[in-house]
């Protein structure tokens, strides 16, 4: 028993050696190179191991990251700090993404890293050009088709009567200037006309000049009594021709146009400030337009703004701005803008919505591609494409968005060629190497200049 005893420890320390012997001899076949730190997966930088092989979360397989060049002995460190401060170029194996720090520059760092161009394929990456190209900044509203005012005339009754005839019944008949509207049967106007014609008969047959003079005032008169009960000069002068009064009151377009209302019927009785009939000429239109208080500095009266309708698609209207009313609606935030419109065919028609649209050249500039900016908040980084996989991040000051691009103000040059999509992906690469990292030591006041070269 004893005996027994004393060979158990032996027993464990046998097996012991047994097990080191063979972890030895498998640690020992798949040793990693002397200057790589460790392995890692592109897409889960959390995940490292000493060996290759493939990721336990994706199943990708496991890239190597270098030791710091000339800097094995500090291998001891951990890799994830030698990973962020990095400064040195790390040596590349074939087609493994790598980081560029000047070993030849001494000291010299740079921010450019490697995506090889068979992974920019795989993740859908475009690229653009930075372009000098002219700027139009567009402004638009929506705005409501109304009559012109100066252009619209309502015929009021200015006498007692009866409707007689109506030559237009309904809305949106199409009337000729001097064309008939109605007659209206009044015995007021018909003792006005007879009264003027008695006195025209008084100043023929006067023989003396002082015998006329008195007939002339009271001819005068009459005439303008007949003009506000809407008698034209042209009905006056027939009535002193003919010396025929009439018992009726025909009504005559003043200008060509479009019949928009009739509350009247024939043989309905009218009274002194009765509406007759509502004429509007639409040869030329308003349209009333609404535009937020911060687009009211770029308006002027006498643009030019382009109008459109959705009941003509594809043809314009040219349309100016007349009057821009200074009074704001407080809760829309927004000002009323008039633009007349020359409408001989009276397309555009009273009561119709309208989007104007107002283009403005804002000179030239460097541009690029909206969708090859990166925001991160209070900064804007786009990826310059270096050639062969190298990719170089970069802070850029912008100017204002005009469609689809933007203004450049500094930290690109022309004809620069800058990854326009899958930035957030390039964007994770450059942060499994670290390639960002000095941006955030950077100055403010250096932010939006580009890098000097060495």
């Amino acid at each position: 028993m004893k005996l027994l005893t004393q060979k158990i420890p032996l027993l464990i320390a046998l097996v012991a050696l047994l097990f080191v012997a063979a972890s030895c001899g498998k640690s020992g076949g798949s040793r990693k190179p002397s200057n790589v730190d460790y392995y890692t997966c592109t897409m889960h930088p959390s995940v490292k191991s000493q060996t290759p092989g493939k990721c336990p979360i994706c199943s990708m397989d496991l890239v190597p990251v270098m030791k710091r060049g000339g800097e094995e002995a500090k291998s001891q460190a951990s890799p994830q700090t030698q990973d962020v401060k990095s400064g040195g170029e790390m040596k590349d194996m074939p087609g493994m993404p790598g980081m560029k720090t000047g070993g030849e520059t001494k000291g010299a760092q740079t921010s450019e890293f490697i995506v090889p161009v068979e992974r920019q394929q795989q993740i859908g990456v475009t690229y653009a050009k930075v372009e000098r190209k002219p700027l139009r900044h567009t402004i638009r509203a929506v705005g409501m088709v109304v009559p012109d005012k100066g252009r619209n005339w309502q015929f009021v009754s200015r006498v007692d009567g009866y409707v007689q005839k109506l030559n237009v019944t309904a809305p949106g008949e199409i009337v000729e200037k001097d064309a008939p509207l109605m007659s209206i049967y009044s015995p007021d106007l018909l003792t006005s006309e007879r009264e003027f014609v008695e006195l025209l008969r008084m100043r023929d047959e006067a023989r003396t000049k002082d015998a006329r003079e008195t007939p002339d005032k009271l001819i005068e008169s009459a005439k303008r009594r007949l003009h506000l009960w809407n008698v034209t000069d042209a009905q006056i002068d027939e009535l002193q021709r003919t010396r025929k009064p009439q018992e009726n009151l025909t009504l005559l377009s003043p200008f060509r146009g479009i019949v928009q209302s009739v509350p009247v019927d024939q043989g309905k009785g009218v009274k002194v400030g009765d509406m007759l009939v509502e004429v509007a000429d639409l040869s030329v239109v308003w349209v009333w337009a609404e535009f937020y208080e911060n687009e009211l500095s770029m308006l002027q009266v006498g643009q030019k703004i382009a109008v459109t309708a959705k009941s003509y698609p594809g043809q314009n209207f040219e349309g100016t701005l007349s009057l821009i009313n200074p009074f704001l609606d407080e809760m829309k935030r927004t000002a009323k803008v008039r633009i007349d419109i020359p409408n001989p065919e009276f397309k555009l028609r009273p009561g119709m919505y309208v989007n104007a649209e107002l283009a403005m050249d804002m000179g030239e500039a460097l541009t690029v591609p909206v969708s090859a900016i990166m925001p991160t908040g209070d900064r804007n980084i786009v990826f310059v494409d270096k050639g062969e996989g190298k990719l170089e991040p970069r802070i850029v000051r912008l100017g204002s968005k005009y469609g689809d691009i933007y203004e450049v103000q500094s930290g690109l040059q022309e004809s620069e060629r800058v990854i326009a999509s899958a930035n957030f992906l390039i964007d994770a690469e450059s942060k499994v190497q670290g390639a960002l990292k000095e941006f955030e030591q950077q100055k403010p006041e250096e932010a939006g200049t580009p890098p000097v070269k060495p």
